[in-house]
């Protein structure tokens, strides 16, 4: 087996985790949507629980403190992305493909 070059690797794990992300919306969606499937497949269990939560909404805040540079940090963040390469065209050969112009051939 051909051993993959790390940057295509890390492209083609990427791919794989968004294909199996949107799978799981549509699983999920479709558990969601239709109580009436059974919650229990043949190794697994599925349960529906409702969470409170208590999250804090910077959005709130009044406008000179969310202004206020007193208030924010910087951080450097490294973030690697993964850039398809453009397709190499074949070679050009001189005169290659042969273009006629509607100019009679013999």
């Amino acid at each position: 087996m051909h051993k993959l070059h790390p940057a295509d690797e890390l492209a083609d794990i990427r791919a794989e985790i968004a294909r199996l992300k949107a799978r799981e919306a549509a699983l999920r969606q479709l558990l969601l949507q239709r109580p009436d499937l059974a919650a229990q497949g043949r190794w697994t269990r599925v349960e529906l629980i409702t969470l409170r939560q208590s999250r804090f909404a910077p959005s709130l805040l009044p406008e000179p403190i969310l202004n206020d540079p007193q208030y924010r940090r910087e951080r450097c963040v490294q973030v690697l992305r993964c850039l398809p390469l453009p397709v190499p065209l074949p070679p050009v050969r001189p005169g290659w493909p042969i273009r006629r112009d509607g100019a009679a051939l013999h």
